[in-house]
């Protein structure tokens, strides 16, 4: 089930990019340096004090690049630039010193926005909302895209649905309620992202309590809007809806149910409604079908960041630093 995953990185190793991982007060995120810095996936760009060098175990050491914030030489530059992109919302010089030197993802996301580094993935010692908030602040939106939301790389052992088993999932960590509007730019997003991380061509299915047309309300009205509106967006990508998720998967399903369809039945790229029915469902998946769940993978950005579950594992970080680097290649 794992082969995508290692397909990811080799992939990542052959061009490896600079990513940050700020969180090095976390014993994970150490495990996860080792095992970056011991196989060259990423090049990796730490946040720290010079103590973190103790706590890791790899032999590459030489090639770890460990920043620390109230030393770094460019520090006032980012001062500067975190109070410009703020001071809108009434921060302060003092505060804008603060929170650079001290909050160390605020730290790693401006190392990112200043090309320093190519992407950065935190999460395991802050909550979702704190990594968005922190990406949006930091990071500039891709306007093309037009919201910022969070997928899962699904790996779904013994699985024939999907691309033997790979899907991706979203919108599953960000918005709660999004518009017609939203969910058509989340759909385009995850299915570049497929695309990226795979290597085959994204099925896309908006997903519903109804298989086109078989109940009616406003809830099918938004789905079926933001079908129609991510098609335009992306006239290329095979995008339908709106579906059952077993109209969208299960080919027998689909052909009683949706037989006109391209998507139906063989969907890999599944866009939930809300965040309610996002998240619930990836965490059914990942826990019932012993599926690995990477991300949420932060999309809507013109620069990689990649947040993480507060109950990940070391494995799990280097995942998401592999797709981060991958993702800004």
């Amino acid at each position: 089930m794992n082969d995508v995953l290692e397909s990811i990185r080799e992939k990542a190793k052959a061009r490896p990019r600079r990513i940050v991982l700020p969180e090095t007060e976390d014993s994970r995120t150490i495990e996860a340096i080792d095992c970056l810095l011991d196989n060259r996936i990423v090049k990796v760009v730490a946040v720290g004090k010079e103590d973190v060098r103790k706590k890791l175990k790899s032999k590459r050491l030489d090639d770890l690049e460990l920043i620390d914030p109230e030393k770094y030489q460019k520090k006032e530059e980012f001062i500067n630039k975190y109070y410009e992109l703020r001071k809108h919302k009434g921060m302060t010089p003092e505060e804008a010193r603060r929170i650079v030197t001290t909050e160390y993802v605020t730290f790693g996301a401006l190392l990112v926005r200043q090309g320093v580094a190519d992407g950065f993935v935190a999460g395991a010692d802050h909550t979702t909302p704190d990594v968005v908030r922190t990406s949006i602040y930091c990071l500039e939106l891709d306007r093309s895209i037009g919201t910022v939301s969070g997928a899962f790389l699904m790996v779904v052992p013994d699985c024939e649905y999907g691309s033997n088993g790979i899907f991706v999932f979203a919108d599953c960590g960000v918005n709660p309620d999004p518009s017609s509007n939203q969910l058509s730019g989340v759909a385009v997003a995850a299915a570049k992202l497929f695309e990226k991380l795979v290597g085959e061509a994204p099925r896309v299915a908006f997903l519903s309590y109804s298989s086109k047309g078989s109940a009616k309300g406003k809830l099918v009205d938004k789905v079926v809007e933001a079908v129609r509106k991510a098609r335009e967006k992306a006239p290329n990508i095979m995008i339908d809806g709106e579906f059952q998720v077993d109209s969208a998967i299960v080919p027998e399903v689909a052909k009683i149910k949706c037989s006109d369809s391209q998507v139906a039945g063989r969907a890999n790229v599944l866009i939930f409604p809300s965040l309610d029915s996002g998240n619930i469902s990836y965490k059914i998946v990942q826990r019932l079908a012993k599926a690995r769940a990477v991300g949420p993978l932060l999309m809507g950005m013109t620069k990689p960041a990649s947040d993480l579950s507060r109950g990940c594992d070391a494995s799990d970080i280097a995942d998401a630093a592999a797709i981060t680097s991958l993702r800004a290649d």
